[in-house]
């Protein structure tokens, strides 16, 4: 089984976060199978656009706190899950293919930086997004410290990571950080149809587009994702960390 699939819809590349049964919480065999199917859609010359959502009842419920000992077993282990979640950051916003979400449900942590990684989001009136890092004594990705103050200034930035308070999707569409908020069962389609009306125009034109968009962000966002590496790695290493995480996966087994 793939916990993360690509297919071609027409000329608008789909990709699934296949974990359904976790709410498509990141393990180790999503992050690998995430990154073979941007790499397949994005290798797809048939598509001029890419649509990522979530199988299930959630986009994606962020790190699986069920593998956090084998996530944190030593330090390879740490350096290797988290440059797999910076690797994701990159294709997404490396690519010349514009990236529209579709997102549901939950989108925890690693799926919150993931939606804001994308071009263009259409969210379902049933998202629910928030940052637990804080809470959790880790440290966000994504290369989130950089791109979220740009989205959404200083303070506000500072309130969705300190805090890690739960946003609904009118709030986020408020803030700018979706595109659209529609009902539940029409957010795919809609985000196909926006990806449709995408490739209907100059691959050329909006390629260069977005390499120049994100060519000044380059140098800032990269910096951005390797400090956060960094400090990730620390994060995960630390005695508290493992502490707040068990309490907390003891809270919601209760």
């Amino acid at each position: 089984m793939s916990y993360a699939t690509y297919e071609r819809h027409r000329s608008v590349g789909i990709v699934t976060l296949n974990r359904p049964e976790r709410l498509n919480a990141i393990s180790g065999a999503l992050l690998a199978d995430f990154e073979a199917a941007l790499v397949e859609g994005f290798a797809d010359e048939e598509v001029s656009a890419v649509v990522l959502t979530g199988a299930g009842r959630a986009f994606c419920a962020g790190d699986d706190l069920k593998e956090f000992d084998l996530q944190t077993r030593d330090l390879s282990s740490v350096q290797s899950h988290v440059r797999a979640i910076q690797q994701i950051t990159r294709i997404l916003m490396g690519s010349e293919r514009p990236v529209i979400g579709a997102v549901h449900g939950y989108a925890v942590g690693g799926g919150f930086e993931w939606l804001l990684n994308c071009d263009l989001v259409v969210a379902a009136d049933d998202l629910v997004a928030f940052l637990p890092e804080m809470d959790w004594g880790q440290f966000v990705t994504g290369g989130l410290t950089h791109l979220l103050p740009l989205a959404v200034g200083y303070q506000r930035a500072m309130e969705l990571i300190l805090l890690g308070e739960r946003q609904e999707a009118s709030r986020l569409r408020e803030w700018g950080l979706v595109n659209r908020v529609v009902p539940r069962e029409r957010m795919l389609a809609e985000a196909i149809e926006i990806a449709e009306k995408v490739g209907r125009k100059s691959h050329f034109s909006i390629g260069r587009l977005k390499r120049l968009i994100n060519q000044d962000l380059s140098v800032a966002l990269w910096r951005a994702l390797e400090l956060e590496e960094s400090i990730t790695i620390q994060a995960f290493q630390r005695p508290e960390a493992a502490e707040r995480v068990m309490r907390f996966a003891g809270q919601k087994e209760e």
